[in-house]
This record gives C-alpha cells, sequence and structure tokens, in this order.
C-alpha cells in the first residue's frame, strides 16, 4: 500500500525545495530550481518523508552532507581562486563576525603561543615572533560571505602547507581544526589545507593585522566562504576526527567552497 506523503502544516513546499536547493551544488541545484524534482525526489534525496519539522530538517542535513561530499569531490587543489590588482582591493576592508566589532577578543602579543597538536611531530607552542619569522608571501584575492556580500583585501603570511611542513604533520590526515580566542572553531578538509592559497595571515595591506581584522593570526582560504576563514587562532590541531565547528554544529555547510 502507498504511503501518503504529507507536509509541515503552515510550510509553502515551494519556499521549502527553493531552501534546500541552496544546500545542493550547482548542476543539481539549477534542475531543482527548473521544476525537475519535486518535493517527492527532495524526499528521495533525503531518504525519509517530510513529515514534521523534525523530518524536514533531517532532509536538509542530509542534502547538506550530500552538498559537502559532491563539493569534496570537485574539489582541485591545484586550481587558484582569482587574484586582482591593488586598485581593487576594497577599502575599508568590512568586519565580519557574530559578534559586534567592540566585542571581538583583544589578544595579547607579548604573551600569545600558537597551540599545535594531533597528528604532528613537534607540538611546541609558536611565539607570535617565531611565526613572524617563517616566510611570507602576499595575495590580493575576494572574500565571500554566506550572507551574500563580497570583498577584496590583500592578505600576507606563511602558506599553511609550509608550516604543516615543518611541524611534521601528517598529511594523510583528514582534517585541520581550529580553535579561535572567542570560542569560535571550524574545521578543514587537508587538501584544502595545503592548497597554496591557503594562508597563516598576519598582515592586511601590508599593515599587522588589526584587532579588527583577527589579530594575531586568521587563516585565509580565498575557496572557501568567509566563515571558514577563523580568525584569532589560538590553537591548530591535525586529526582525523570530525570536531564540528560554531556554524557547522548549526546546520552550516562544512566543505562551504566559495
Amino acid at each position: 500500500m502507498p504511503r501518503t506523503r504529507t507536509i509541515i502544516p503552515g510550510v509553502d513546499k515551494k519556499l521549502l525545495i527553493k531552501d534546500a536547493a541552496k544546500l545542493l551544488p550547482d548542476p543539481t541545484r539549477r534542475l531543482l530550481l527548473r521544476g525537475g524534482l519535486s518535493l517527492g525526489a527532495l524526499a528521495v534525496l533525503g531518504g525519509c518523508d517530510i513529515v514534521d519539522s523534525d523530518a524536514a530538517e533531517g532532509v536538509l542535513r542530509k542534502i547538506s552532507k550530500f552538498n559537502d561530499g559532491v563539493q569534496a569531490l570537485l574539489f582541485n587543489p591545484n586550481t587558484l581562486a582569482p587574484e586582482y590588482p591593488e586598485s581593487r582591493i576594497t577599502r575599508p576592508f568590512p568586519f565580519n563576525g557574530y559578534y559586534a566589532e567592540d566585542e571581538a577578543p583583544e589578544v595579547d602579543g607579548k604573551t600569545y603561543q600558537l597551540e599545535v597538536g594531533g597528528m604532528i611531530d613537534n607540538k611546541e607552542p609558536w611565539t607570535l615572533d617565531k611565526l613572524y619569522a617563517l616566510p611570507q608571501v602576499s595575495q590580493i584575492t575576494r572574500h565571500v560571505c554566506v550572507e551574500g556580500w563580497s570583498a577584496i583585501g590583500k592578505w600576507t603570511g606563511t602558506p599553511l602547507r609550509e608550516f604543516l611542513r615543518r611541524v611534521g604533520a601528517d598529511t594523510r590526515a583528514k582534517y585541520v581544526w581550529f580553535r579561535c580566542a572567542e570560542g569560535y572553531s571550524t574545521s578543514i578538509d587537508m587538501p584544502t589545507a595545503l592548497h597554496p592559497q591557503t594562508q597563516m595571515t598576519f598582515k592586511f595591506d601590508d599593515q599587522i593585522l588589526s584587532r579588527k581584522y583577527g589579530f594575531p593570526m586568521k587563516v585565509r582560504m580565498p575557496t572557501k566562504l568567509g566563515f571558514k576563514n577563523p580568525k584569532y587562532v589560538m590553537e591548530m590541531a591535525v586529526t582525523d576526527k570530525y570536531l564540528g565547528g560554531y556554524w557547522e554544529d548549526q546546520g552550516y555547510n562544512w566543505f562551504s567552497g566559495s
């Protein structure tokens, strides 16, 4: 006997499909929004019927996980994000955070030490002077915010892959995880960590990072959405265990390529 598929009372099916489509990779999203997929197909993708709010959330989370997997498969660690001339730099570059600018953490650079752990050989902490002594490069790339805006900035620092090499990281591990001064955390896949433009950033627009932009260190990834670029980084770990993150634990896509 066929099962009866019901929908949450008061929920617009078309809007639900559009919300789900935002979580899908581009080819599938276009098919969905052209009408090639229905609410029934959406439920098939999610592996369950949409019968209440919990089920709907479960479907969206499954689609989000599916999207993460597709993006990871499509990610080319050798493809560079576009770079721009200095004339394109956005000034002033906007502050972004889940708190007001005057609530941003203040980190004492004199006592700062970056903690490193997990699947690495050398777990000694790094002072700011020691980090500044690393070879540094600059990039002018676009920051893409999940809220829909973007801005171009000049970032200077050490390629993360160079740092991972120096501490003897096991690059067969799945993740690199970051903990920040304000309690924020996130993790990235190892191919992104080894991408040539993924950078431990110490300067913005040729000046030492201000509090606004993440002093003493942020991790800049032009291949990721902005919320995946942690600021005020206090700890880094190489791990095979998925440790979640501030926004990821609230349902945001984990991979979140830009």
